[in-house]
């Protein structure tokens, strides 16, 4: 899909790869950006950015877990500039732990990172089928494909996002409706500090921090360089997106021999244990 002239929309937006993301499809000529997220001010900054490079914005707050909050989102947007193109479902939060993380953590976790992406999904798709074209983007990670040490919770919501785009793609492929899945490793951002904020304030444990460290053996990117992997896929609309282009090999190996693969990530959570 060509980004000149398109109406976008962009959860997450006031900081990390949600605001990259809505800063180069300013650069690469989009019609308008509508920048969404639960800090209000944070959007609005990122909203100002947007028109002084070039793009008309507008900055609205919602809360991705609220479907009301979706739908008037989309409702907003289309009402200031037109059909929504575009939609990068990109908010998201981590918490530390397993199963014995609180239920209203895994509730929370659950409904940004992926219950989200089903109301976008609700919102988005009939007026997108209706004109026989759309775009949706889902931010998963590469924690989706393979796993997240440390965080049980956003291993197995990544996992979900991942499921559903996938869904998505093969269910309205055919339809006009083009459907994209980001999966990056570590690149920098405000999500521990973004979710430590959304969970009460709830810590992350140790084990995040070395899940971290597990996601930047092969380098930690800017948030810029994950936009433009994003925004690079658009115009071939490739389903997959992967800013750590390893994180392909890792999950051939995990597919093509899961014993030896589980064996390899259980050597890992040790070896950056014993350096925490």
């Amino acid at each position: 899909m060509e980004i000149t002239g398109r109406v976008a929309v962009v959860t997450g937006a006031a900081s990390g790869a949600g605001r990259a993301i809505a800063l180069g499809l300013a650069a690469r000529g989009a019609g308008a950006v509508v920048v969404s997220d639960i800090d209000a001010d944070g959007a609005a900054q990122v909203a100002g950015e947007v028109e002084r490079a070039g793009s008309r914005s507008l900055a609205v707050r919602a809360d991705v877990s609220r479907e009301k909050d979706i739908d008037d989102l989309v409702t907003g947007s289309e009402a200031a500039f037109g059909p929504v193109s575009l939609f990068f479902s990109n908010a998201g939060l981590i918490v530390g732990g397993g199963p014995e993380v609180a239920d209203e953590a895994w509730s929370r976790i659950w409904a940004v990172n992926v219950h989200s992406h089903v109301y976008v999904a609700r919102a988005v798709l009939p007026g997108m089928l209706a004109r026989g074209e759309g775009y949706l983007v889902i931010t998963a990670s590469a924690a989706g494909l393979l796993t997240q040490l440390g965080s049980a919770p956003y291993a197995v919501t990544k996992h979900a996002a991942v499921a559903l785009a996938e869904w998505l793609s093969i269910t309205y492929g055919d339809r006009g409706i083009r459907v994209s899945c980001l999966c990056p490793q570590a690149f920098t951002s405000n999500l521990l500090s973004t979710s430590e904020r959304e969970l009460g304030g709830a810590p992350l444990t140790s084990g995040a921090t070395g899940g971290s460290a597990q996601a930047a053996v092969d380098g930690v990117l800017t948030a810029e360089q994950v936009a433009d992997a994003a925004l690079d896929a658009i115009g071939t609309e490739q389903f997959l997106i992967l800013p750590h282009p390893e994180v392909a090999t890792y999950e051939q190996r995990r597919a093509g021999d899961r014993e030896r693969w589980l064996r390899g990530m259980r050597r890992m959570q040790s070896r950056l244990a014993g350096q925490s």
